[in-house]
């Protein structure tokens, strides 16, 4: 099977290093991809958000499989462009991928189905927003309806934040959701489906905060590990039949085809799980290390997804897996970049480390520089949770550029 990833970050770099360990896969290519992917995948030029040029790249490719990473390329419609030139694509339609393109349109969903969810006011001027914000009242939670790369989220106990927040989205000519607060440890989980039926991967956690212990703003994911030694038993299978299933039967109920992975991200609150928000896509990076434990086949899970005939449930190795992203200064904001990477490649040599480039360039030397936020995802595995850990930060620590930084406390509660 040739296999074509879309999309630059570091999760495009971990799905093209699961695809190259498929011994069923003969060819791994990655669209625009970035420097640190070229090790495991072929990179091409290409704009992702342009549809006929990704479809004319996979068939120029001769690829039987598009895998399409981020989502705003899904949301553009990118799948329907490469399924209309018969080309298998994992990954949902312009349509189906408005549950992550537009928030009210996924509450709308969520509603129609009876997932247990937050309540939510849609608010289009500075009234509403101030009169739902004293309806809830702090943590005021403050989302843009529309795809905001992970930045359109606000939550905050400055009321004055919030309404600022709400201000810049209506400026834009986005509507504004304010939501109530929920309270407890949040769980992500991935679903792959063909529509009808559903395979849920492992459980994973992701840290969104930019600072140690949950502080600062919220970020695209600071770091992530897996397994939760702390979920029950059968957690998975109830979060399918509680949340995803309907959620499934009620897209297909409007006539609406859905296939590709579905992202659950979920708060245990005190009266039971509730669902914070759908992503139509693998997380980032809280999907790194769920692949990097796969055992079976990830291209075959895919392509029977895309072609409506889901295959067997996938096998993982035993063990643990924790990430800890290693990020630029001033992330989540304003970044520096051009910094040249240095001690990458005994990070990578490190015992039992994996480290996947996401906001990264070739600087003109040759070397690698950082061009992003969220440079590097640095990934321990080990036979425990602690082990994983240690390995992480022990490969975290041979990186070096100017204003480096990252969180020192992900996973530390379930380590000890």
């Amino acid at each position: 099977m040739r296999t074509l990833v879309i999309g630059s970050g570091g999760r495009e770099h971990a799905l093209a290093l699961a695809l190259s360990r498929d011994p069923n896969v003969s060819a791994v290519h990655v669209a625009p991809g970035n420097p640190g992917a070229a090790g495991v995948a072929s990179l091409h030029d290409v704009d992702p958000l342009d549809g006929s040029a990704v479809a004319s790249l996979a068939a120029e490719l001769g690829v039987d499989l598009v895998v399409i990473g981020p989502e705003a390329p899904l949301v553009a419609g990118v799948a329907d462009a490469v399924r209309a030139r018969g080309i298998a694509c994992f990954g949902p339609s312009a349509e189906a991928a408005q549950i992550e393109g537009s928030k009210e349109f996924a509450k709308s969903v969520m509603a129609a189905a009876e997932v247990p969810t937050g309540l939510a006011r849609v608010c289009t001027s500075a009234d509403q927003v101030a009169d739902a914000l004293d309806s809830y009242g702090p943590p005021y939670v403050v989302k843009d309806d529309r795809l905001a790369g992970g930045k359109g989220v606000v939550v905050t106990s400055d009321r004055n934040t919030a309404l600022e927040h709400a201000a810049q989205c209506n400026q834009r000519g986005s509507r504004v959701l304010v939501e109530e607060f929920l309270a407890g440890p949040e769980v992500s989980l991935f679903a792959v489906t063909d529509g009808a039926t559903v395979v849920p991967l492992l459980p994973a956690q992701d840290f969104k905060r930019v600072g140690d212990g949950d502080t600062g703003p919220n970020t695209g994911g600071m770091g992530a590990y897996c397994p939760l030694p702390w979920l029950d038993d059968g957690f998975a299978d109830d979060v399918i039949a509680r949340f995803v299933q309907p959620t499934l039967d009620e897209l297909r109920r409007r006539g609406i085809d859905y296939r590709g992975v579905l992202y659950t991200g979920l708060m245990l609150t005190a009266e039971g799980p509730k669902l914070v928000e759908y992503n139509i896509r693998f997380g980032d990076p809280d999907s790194q290390v769920v692949l990097l434990r796969l055992t079976s086949d990830l291209a075959a899970l895919l392509a029977s997804a895309a072609a409506g005939r889901l295959a067997e449930p996938p096998t993982y190795a035993d063990g643990a897996a924790v990430l800890v992203v290693a990020a630029a200064e001033g992330y989540p904001s304003a970044v520096r970049s051009g910094d040249v990477i240095e001690g990458l490649d005994e990070a990578r040599a490190a015992e039992g480390a994996t480290v996947f480039c996401a906001g990264v360039a070739m600087g003109e030397d040759g070397r690698l520089v950082t061009a992003g936020g969220r440079v590097l995802e640095v990934v321990g595995c080990g036979p425990d949770l602690p082990t994983a850990r240690s390995r992480a930060y022990a490969a975290l620590d041979h990186l070096r550029w100017p204003g480096a930084f990252h969180r020192t406390d992900i996973a530390s509660e379930v380590s000890t």
